[in-house]
């Protein structure tokens, strides 16, 4: 699990520390700096598959190997802040897993796409570090102090100067790297790869998948009906699902169930207790993407993060308390950690206030472009305004954006 990530002069995040739970909630105005931190993720992401950083930022074609990467919006030429752009982009970031806490920093120049620094620490052990270097700007070789054996009389090791050296330690470094350090850092890389963004698309709920039966479902909901036939195949899945989607619609959902076309690929069908069938494509856009959200949470192949973008989208106001206890339930059974953002105070409305310190309020400065971000327990004056009036209502006044 992410436990804390620091992010220096990408987009509007001039300088932003998060300290992240299991389970956490991004709100604010549009514009305000919520997809930027869902976008540096992502590029942590990219590093995690080992991408270059011209990769990560401005994407990747589909390939014998992998599937395609999309850029990360904006690409190279938007990543850097505006206001500092000959400054690198940096990421700090720290893991909790079985070796302990694992600390991993990465900063590069994304108009010349090359590393400045980079380290990476697991538990005690010290793998790699190129801070203590001065690198020369012109070559494609990028230097590091690597701890091989004596941590304190470190060699100096040449890596690719245009990739993350994560990803060279993870595949070998042509032999050069220990063994236990390559395990230690293809660990690293899996955690950070290991991410899924959900933002379900109607349109892509309601096709024929292309697969007959997945573990893991899309970004957009693709394959989702194929994801739904391998949670059917499981009575202890299937019946945790059908759970959630008779909360979402009392006295009306008997089953759930896949249609098949001509030459058998899957669609999502709800039945109702009448015993009538409804397809996909008749289905509304809010149950679909309930469905496709619950969907997500049961996956067999469950990534160790879940983003999730305006979770309101297509909910009625009346069912916000049930996809709160939604992600709250699977943030809560420790299998993955939860990241959330909101425009709807009423999703605030049912939030418990153990959960404030992980509900984060974005505010943009108007003049600098730079986007704040912090706690909302540490707005000023939070706790007590709040034990007066109810957050849902000091969101939708603009309280906290008038208290900062």
């Amino acid at each position: 699990m992410i436990t804390s990530l620091h992010i220096k002069n990408f987009k509007s995040l001039r300088d932003v520390s998060l300290e992240l739970g299991s389970l956490n909630f991004f709100i604010g105005t549009n514009a305000s700096g919520k997809s930027n931190v869902f976008d540096a993720l992502r590029v942590l992401q990219g590093v995690g598959y080992d991408f270059t950083i011209g990769e990560v930022l401005d994407g990747k074609p589909k390939s014998a190997t992998s599937e395609v990467w999309e850029a990360v919006r904006g690409g190279s030429a938007k990543a850097t802040f505006a206001a500092a752009p000959n400054e690198p982009i940096s990421f700090e970031v720290k893991l909790e897993g079985p070796d302990g806490t694992t600390e991993y920093g990465l900063s590069f120049d994304a108009s010349t796409q090359r590393l400045v620094q980079e380290w990476l620490t697991v538990g005690e052990k010290e793998i790699f570090d190129s801070r203590p270097l001065v690198q020369e700007e012109t070559t494609p070789v990028f230097h590091a102090q690597y701890y091989r054996e004596n941590k304190d009389q470190p060699s100096t090791h040449p890596f690719a100067a245009n990739r993350p050296i994560l990803g060279q330690v993870a595949h070998g470094n042509g032999g050069k790297c220990l063994p236990e350090h390559v395990g230690a850092a293809q660990a690293v890389s899996l955690a950070l790869a290991n991410m899924q963004r959900i933002d379900p698309s109607p349109s892509i709920l309601r096709s024929y998948s292309q697969a007959q039966q997945i573990s893991r479902m899309g970004d957009r909901g693709e394959n989702f009906a194929a994801l739904v036939r391998t949670i059917c195949k499981d009575p202890k899945l299937k019946d945790a699902y059908l759970s959630w989607l008779r909360h979402l619609r009392p006295d009306e959902i008997e089953d759930v169930g896949i249609l098949t076309g001509a030459v058998g690929e899957p669609l999502f069908s709800l039945t109702e207790t009448s015993g009538t069938v409804f397809p996909a494509p008749v289905l509304s856009d809010g149950t679909l993407r309930f469905a496709a959200i619950v969907a997500a949470f049961l996956q067999p192949d469950l990534p160790g993060l879940l983003k999730i973008e305006e979770i309101e989208n297509g909910i009625h106001a009346n069912r916000m308390r049930l996809l709160v206890e939604l992600l709250r339930s699977c943030a809560k059974a420790g299998k993955t950690q939860v990241i959330a953002t909101t425009h709807s105070p009423i999703v605030l409305a049912w939030l418990k206030e153990t959960e404030y310190t992980h509900t984060f309020f974005c505010k943009r400065d108007e003049e600098t472009g730079e986007s704040k971000i912090l706690p909302i327990t540490k707005i000023p004056n939070f706790t007590e305004v709040v034990s007066k009036q109810p957050i849902s209502e000091l969101f939708s006044e603009g309280w906290m954006e008038a208290a900062l």
